[in-house]
């Protein structure tokens, strides 16, 4: 097959939507499909893949590192011709995505798409009255949805959400899945070397975009409740985003700046190290619909402590691979030192979370992917066989 991606994020930028391009179609390739990738430009970045094709752009407001491209192009359906494109897979429903909607529409390819995103939670960077704002979210993620073909979503909670949306377009669930190979025969003392943190303290990681989103305000609040227990413990946070310099000061005024650490963003291919030189991923997204660093975390031996929503309550299992709370500092802050000090249940917990992984591989993920386009090409034509039969296939 010849799948042609439109996505309105891709490298160098750092986001799961970018980690699920990057690994579908690295699995997808290697099955001996085509995989297109049409997506906005990065100042200074030149890639080093076959097929990509980059739309002019220009920086975000409230976000200088993303860039919002122009889908303006006359020649994107000549393009998408000579390329012989079977089906058209979009990732947003906005500017590229809905460049990439337009044009499966006028070459009569089926048109799947991704809901990776809760995009009504992120109304704060609205400039509109938030209220209005998350309706109109809804409502274009609703519409959207309805002009596809298929849509594929990370989990079950997902679908039932866009049911309630009023989605009637077939929904698949089919998460993003783990290159488990790169996780094995890792150096787990990364960290410590990098950091300097000390050889008897334990790291707790979280992986993440510092953005209000992520509800990282509300870890740093628990973590010095944590460090008020244990004087032995590190956090790491991995990831940038507008929030960095506020949650630093955040930090400090908590007074544990001298115990957390902003290490920045990493590379995707550095990312099974750092996973390995921690002890405990700790999550409190609340928006995420995967939470596939939750996946890549387990996929390196860490147990797991998250608050339970949409995208930790589908990975991670209460009491087998981790410990899920609720929206509470003080219990997420319990949570952690149990772990920290329940040598028996970490145990347990840290061998439950490779077999989770293992049901998440990247090959599985792609196959299944595999069939939804088939289906999807399937369905297309049929239907393009019915309205090219005379009185639309009805009889007289």
């Amino acid at each position: 097959m010849r799948i042609a991606v439109f996505s309105d994020s891709y490298k160098p930028y750092v986001s799961g939507v970018v980690n699920s391009l990057d690994t579908f179609g690295r699995e997808l390739r290697k099955m001996g499909h085509q995989w297109y990738i049409f997506a906005p430009t990065y100042p200074g970045y030149v890639d080093d893949e076959p097929g990509v094709f980059r739309f002019v752009s220009v920086a975000a407001p409230t976000n200088p590192d993303y860039r919002l491209a122009i889908p303006l192009s006359l020649a994107v359906c000549r393009r998408l011709r000579e390329l012989q494109i079977d089906v058209v897979h979009t990732h947003s429903p906005f500017l590229m995505g809905g460049l990439g909607a337009r044009a499966a529409r006028r070459l009569k390819l089926p048109l799947v798409f991704t809901y990776h995103t809760l995009y009504e939670e992120y109304v704060h960077y609205s400039p509109v009255a938030r209220g209005f704002a998350r309706r109109l979210m809804r409502r274009i993620s609703k519409q959207y949805c309805n002009r596809c073909d298929t849509v594929i979503v990370p989990t079950q909670a997902i679908r039932e959400l866009l049911d309630r949306y009023g989605v009637q377009t077939e929904v698949v669930v089919n998460p993003t899945g783990i290159d488990l190979s790169r996780y094995e025969n890792l150096d787990r003392s990364f960290l410590r070397v990098n950091y300097g943190i000390p050889a008897d303290h334990r790291v707790l990681l979280f992986v993440g975009r510092l953005g209000k989103e992520k509800n990282v305000h509300f870890l740093i609040r628990a973590f010095s409740k944590i460090a008020d227990e244990d004087d032995k413990v590190t956090l790491v946070m991995v990831g940038g985003g507008p929030e960095r310099a506020d949650l630093e000061e955040f930090a400090r005024s908590l007074g544990v700046q001298q115990r957390v650490i902003f290490a920045g963003p990493k590379q995707p291919g550095e990312m099974p190290t750092v996973y390995a030189g921690a002890d405990i991923f700790v999550f409190t997204s609340t928006t995420d619909t995967q939470g596939m660093v939750i996946t890549e975390a387990m996929a390196a031996g860490l147990p797991v402590v998250a608050v339970k929503a949409y995208g930790s309550g589908n990975v991670v299992d209460h009491g087998v691979n981790g410990l899920l709370t609720s929206v509470d500092e003080a219990e997420f802050a319990t949570a952690v030192t149990t772990l920290l000090r329940d040598a028996s249940l970490f145990s347990r917990l840290a061998l439950g979370t490779r077999q989770k992984a293992e049901e998440m591989s990247s090959t599985r993920c792609a196959k299944r992917l595999e069939q939804v386009y088939l289906a999807a090409i399937e369905k297309k034509a049929r239907v393009q066989k019915r309205w090219n039969t005379p009185n639309g296939g009805f009889g007289s």
